[in-house]
């Protein structure tokens, strides 16, 4: 039978740590996910990116199941895990393949409601582009060449363009993502990009909340300072 509730809510950890399971009702169900900053369908794709970036499989099936049930549709979902293929590397994208493979096949979910190989991309800025070229030329194009065609060509050219996952729903995912494996020096393009895709100060605040419990306080305490000179260098200061 599929679970309906995440591991450390299950009457097994009773027998083990009482207290954190009250915890995760208390702190984390009851608290957490229903504080208005964030929906539940961006604190689904939160979780979903903090779970796949840090491999750990065990609660995604519960967590897909809410994600869908919170409103976020299989194509997106399918566009999460092929952009965190990119950004937490193949292997913990391919470690969620078969899971997801699961919970759609017992929802219902199958090729034809997914997003197609090569999609009508969406208008590249070029502007911007230009600027975020130039800026990597900079700083990787005479150590890492290709790594600096690869990043135009495939990421920023392809894959951030592509229709089924909103900008500012990629940028949340990527965001979370660096924040989950404390790549804290990627945060302020991320974070700069994700609020220029409509991601608010306060949205983006509670991230962090969010980041916490999933990925541990070390993780979010580190991003934080990070995501406050966002907010000074945006005119935006942090409370």
């Amino acid at each position: 039978m599929p679970s309906d509730e995440p591991t450390l809510i299950s009457d097994d950890v009773l027998s083990v740590a009482p207290a954190l399971r009250a915890y995760m009702q208390d702190n984390v169900i009851d608290g957490l996910w229903r504080r208005p900053q964030l929906s539940p369908r961006d604190r689904s794709i939160v979780t979903l990116a903090v779970l796949i970036t840090r491999n750990q499989t065990l609660d995604i099936p519960f967590y897909l199941r809410l994600a869908l049930d919170s409103g976020l549709k299989p194509v997106e979902i399918s566009e999460i895990v092929t952009h965190l293929a990119f950004y937490a590397g193949l292997g913990n994208a391919a470690s969620t393949i078969a899971i997801v493979k699961d919970v759609f096949g017992e929802r219902g979910i199958a090729p034809n409601d997914l997003p197609p190989v090569d999609p009508k991309l969406l208008p590249l800025d070029a502007a911007a582009e230009a600027t975020r070229a130039a800026n990597v030329e900079e700083n990787a194009g005479t150590i890492s060449p290709g790594l600096v065609q690869f990043t135009a060509d495939v990421l920023f050219l392809k894959l951030w363009l592509r229709p089924d996952l909103a900008p500012r729903d990629r940028s949340l995912v990527t965001v979370s993502s660096l924040m989950a494996a404390g790549h804290i020096a990627q945060i302020t393009f991320h974070l700069n990009k994700a609020m220029d895709n409509g991601l608010t100060k306060e949205q983006a605040g509670e991230v962090i909340a969010q980041v916490a419990f999933y990925a541990g306080w070390p993780d979010a305490f580190s991003a934080a300072p990070v995501v406050g000179e966002v907010f000074k260098s945006r005119g935006q200061q942090s409370a």
